[in-house]
């Protein structure tokens, strides 16, 4: 055994301790905690099957923008935490619960081993039309070329959240603000990351925006990135949350899907068909679709975090 499949080893047994501390924390905000570090070590066991596209997601979403909003509902429900402590289940629903949770993993564990050596796949042909389109990310591809109407409507199911989440506000909150007040004077840890981490995050964002088109990236993994930068200067109270009533935060939400219906049309009439690409001008084209859904993607992210409004508006 080398040196290299011990760790993997390790780090498998590390992700399932994990797991179960998470699973048999008393308190919501331990568990919480254990789900931050668990996406963590997941986003490292996808950088060793060499899926980086999938582990910048998984940090930047599973451990990052979802942990936020897991850490924000726990500090919330805190306060009803311990009068629901009397309604925990007993010894024989958690006993079922494991035992199903054991048959659920033993029958995927099956079905992995069972797969063939080397197993199917369709890269070959993800590949092949790669110099047509002048990409070098076959993950890029996918998204933007083959299956782009699924990730159109992906950005769009992002803004429609964003709706759902503002309707949530009462008529005299509307147009309002949200999110915690901003303070005169901030100190401790949070408030020096929250002045140190967002200019080298975002410079690491916009790197990974700008080779997304050949290498491990893109507009989600970076406008989650900018996203999180966001958030952490919200939660040390560097700033306040914008207004929903700016024109140009809903410019920001709705760019991305807008720019992307239009280029789609523009396709029937240049490449003919809905959201295809001019020959020659491919790159180009989605480089530009990428630059707007990472606008959306950092807007509609913290917006989702935050809540709906709850001050009036100035």
């Amino acid at each position: 055994m080398t040196i290299i499949e011990a760790l993997d080893i390790g780090l498998a047994f590390l992700v399932l301790g994990v797991a179960g501390w998470t699973i048999a924390a008393h308190e919501a905000f331990t568990a919480v905690i254990g789900y931050v570090v668990y996406g963590l070590l997941l986003a490292l066991v996808w950088v060793r099957l060499f899926a980086l596209d999938v582990a910048l997601t998984e940090a930047a979403i599973g451990s990052g923008v979802t942990g936020v909003l897991l850490i924000s509902a726990a500090v919330r429900l805190r306060a009803s935490e311990a009068e629901m402590m009397h309604e925990r289940l007993g010894i024989a629903p958690r006993l079922v619960a494991a035992a199903l949770c054991l048959v659920a993993a033993a029958a995927l564990a099956a079905v992995v081993l069972d797969m063939p050596d080397p197993g199917a796949t369709l890269a070959p042909q993800a590949r092949q039309p790669l110099a047509e389109l002048g990409l070098g990310n076959a993950i890029t591809a996918v998204l933007i070329a083959y299956r782009a109407f699924d990730t159109m409507l992906e950005k769009v199911v992002l803004v429609l959240a964003v709706i759902g989440v503002w309707s949530l506000s009462t008529d005299a909150n509307w147009g309002g603000l949200a999110g915690p007040t901003r303070l005169e004077r901030t100190e401790g840890p949070l408030a020096f990351l929250a002045q140190l981490l967002p200019p080298l995050g975002i410079i690491v964002a916009l790197h990974i925006v700008w080779v997304g088109a050949n290498e491990p990236g893109g507009a989600f993994q970076g406008g989650a990135l900018l996203s999180a930068m966001a958030l952490i200067v919200l939660m040390a109270r560097l700033r306040e949350a914008p207004a929903i009533g700016r024109r140009w935060l809903r410019v920001a939400l709705i760019s991305g899907p807008v720019v992307f219906l239009a280029i789609g049309l523009l396709g029937f009439a240049l490449a003919g068909g809905f959201l295809a690409y001019p020959l020659g001008f491919a790159k180009p084209v989605i480089v530009f679709i990428e630059v707007f859904m990472t606008l959306s993607v950092a807007a509609t992210l913290p917006m989702l975090v935050i809540g709906p409004p709850d001050r009036r508006p100035s």
